[in-house]
């Protein structure tokens, strides 16, 4: 029984460990280029069909070529469409956020508009209750 070989974690040196983690990091962060660069040839407006289609194939048959050609020819564009991507992101979120917070305040205008009218004899209190449950509903 004791001449029976086992392999313990012990047999794999430090230095082989710290290769391997660097190893796998630096596959890690190639994938990430890579699809960080495939993601910006499709979200490009300003590339057709055919420039889309030709860059991801030179990025897929040659990746590495393909990588470094692609981040220096368009490299600085690539950082300005992210940039307005964000901003484009943030504006309609804002947009989005002022609607909403908008028509929450506007119920309470209509209601005031609509007590101001019963005050001044231009609507009956009916027209009123009638116009305030309509108000309230929607």
């Amino acid at each position: 029984m004791k001449d029976s070989m086992v392999t313990l974690a012990v047999d794999y040196p430090l230095l082989n460990m710290f290769w391997t983690m660097l190893m796998i990091f630096l596959w890690i962060l190639w994938f990430m280029l890579l699809f960080r660069i495939i993601g910006d040839i499709f979200r490009d407006d300003d590339l057709g069909g055919w420039g889309k289609a030709g860059w991801t194939a030179f990025v897929i048959l040659l990746p590495f070529l393909g990588v470094f050609v692609y981040l220096i020819a368009r490299g600085r564009s690539m950082g300005e469409r992210e940039l307005n991507r964000i901003r484009q992101n943030e504006e309609q979120f804002r947009t989005y956020v002022r609607d909403t917070a908008g028509s929450g305040g506007s119920q309470a205008d209509e209601l005031a508009r609509l007590a101001e009218l019963k005050n001044s004899g231009a609507i009956t209190e009916a027209e009123f209750a009638q116009a305030k449950a309509k108000v309230l509903a929607s």
